[in-house]
């Protein structure tokens, strides 16, 4: 395997950035035609990987991209899932090169998707190839490719619905997630949900002059921020009424297993480029991304965020609100408490319309599952020792989604690093990972295989 990597890693890629180089952000409606170039294209990279089928299927949204290869109806079936959108790219000031157009240094592909999820989709298309074309693919492999996994996977749930037969298998293998560190294999064994809510509160029905009104009338901002700090106390814990009532509480037992994997908080801080850390009381920082909820303001504008000073007291002020969830927690229903608690919360002198955006539910994957064990042993083989389960504290939504639609439990297999900075600007993917990710797939399909 190394050997058929080496002599194909220039080539491996200038595939993917291919792949890179379309701008599929989902969350910007200029990009549309962009969301059609990169399914085709994956479509293409598809078939000269050796699918007997792969096509671009449409959806209430973005396309999927299914392919597939049934070697034999009796072998075990593996249903790969990724997504090709991304998340947009501003500030633009702040990337030290064009996000699409991936440049390779310091042992890292920098761009936009290089890692969150074109490059650690595309490592299944590179194992799947090998496998393909050395006679070595040990189970029938199908492929899932969307387009709005970075905008909640609205369109995914009715194609799933609609297409059980099509996507029909035993495990689905996904890499969308990160390990521990370089030296330190993980496996993600849990995933926290999803909620998200654009807020928008209103005070005067127009911009006024700061000095003639200012300390009459209610500046929409500055009570804005004083309902977004109320939404924590002093000790970290979420203020809204009944959000905890639903949140899996893990025994002692539990919390002690966790605490076994290895985690350095100072060089955390180091990597972070921060002095101290901050959350709920009474739990470790692995326990506050893992299996405890959290809730932050993801942006926040409003008045005059121009060059030079303009004294205005504005109408409007915004902020997009997100939370994430832990095991036992409904979406739904949070998504609910919170409209209701933050539009009752509001002063008499503005009004608050909370727009719910989109959800999902946690996932949680038994470490007692074949695919679990094959997905450890895979990963024991490329990096020498055996690897942790961790609680990711990210969402993918659509996870839950597979296992309430098609009945099937995911296997998170990802090599991402937290260094990588997805989302953020100048994200980028070590070649070591993505190379050894190619490696340690075919592995996952022999021991699951057998």
């Amino acid at each position: 395997m190394k050997q058929y990597i080496e002599q194909n890693r220039d080539r491996f890629l200038e595939e993917l950035f291919s792949l890179i180089r379309i701008p599929s952000i989902s969350s910007e409606a200029d990009h549309k035609p962009d969301m059609l170039r990169c399914a085709e294209r994956w479509k293409e990279l598809l078939l000269e990987a050796g699918a007997d089928r792969a096509e671009v299927m449409p959806t209430d949204g973005n396309p999927v991209v299914y392919g597939e290869k049934i070697v034999d109806p009796s072998k075990p079936t593996v249903l790969v899932y990724g997504h090709y959108d991304v998340m947009p790219v501003a500030p633009l000031d702040l990337w030290r090169t064009d996000p699409f157009e991936p440049v390779v240094k310091d042992g890292r592909i920098w761009a936009r998707g290089a890692d969150d999820d074109k490059g650690q989709s595309f490592m299944h298309a590179k194992a799947f190839e090998y496998m393909v074309r050395t006679g070595n693919l040990a189970c029938n492999v199908k492929f899932m490719l969307e387009g709005e996994e970075e905008i909640g996977s609205g369109s995914l749930y009715s194609f799933c619905e609609k297409n059980k037969g099509l996507l029909k298998a035993d495990i689905i293998l996904v890499s969308d997630t990160s390990m521990i560190a370089p030296d330190v294999p993980s496996i993600t064994s849990g995933l926290r949900g999803l909620c998200y809510w654009d807020v928008e509160v209103t005070g005067p029905d127009h911009d006024l002059h700061s000095g003639l009104f200012g300390g009459a009338v209610a500046n929409p901002i500055n009570v804005l921020c004083k309902m977004i700090a109320d939404l924590h106390d002093e000790n970290g814990h979420i203020t809204i009424p009944g959000f905890y009532d639903d949140v899996l509480v893990l025994s002692d037992e539990e919390r002690a297993l966790m605490a076994q994997a290895p985690f350095d908080e100072e060089q955390y801080k180091r990597d972070l480029g921060v002095r101290a850390l901050h959350g709920e009381k009474g739990f470790s920082t692995k326990e506050r991304t893992g299996i405890r909820p959290c809730l932050d303001v993801c942006g926040i504008w409003g008045g005059h965020t121009g060059e030079g000073s303009k004294t205005v007291l504005p109408s409007k002020a915004y902020a997009k609100i997100s939370t994430r969830l832990v095991a036992n927690q409904d979406f739904e229903k949070i998504s609910k408490l919170f409209q209701e608690h933050f539009e009752a919360a509001a002063p008499d002198c503005v009004t608050v319309k909370v727009t719910p955006s989109h959800g999902g539910a946690a996932y949680v994957a038994p470490l007692e599952l074949k695919a679990y064990k094959a997905a450890e042993r895979a990963m024991q083989d490329t990096y020498g020792r055996r690897p942790v389960p961790t609680r990711s504290g990210g969402s993918i939504p659509i996870i839950a989604g597979f296992e309430k639609i098609l009945g099937l439990k995911s296997i998170l297999m990802g090599f991402g690093l937290s260094t990588d900075d997805i989302h953020a600007p100048n994200e980028n993917y070590p070649l070591e990972q993505f190379f050894k990710g190619i490696e340690t797939i075919p592995l996952f399909y022999k021991y699951f295989a057998e």
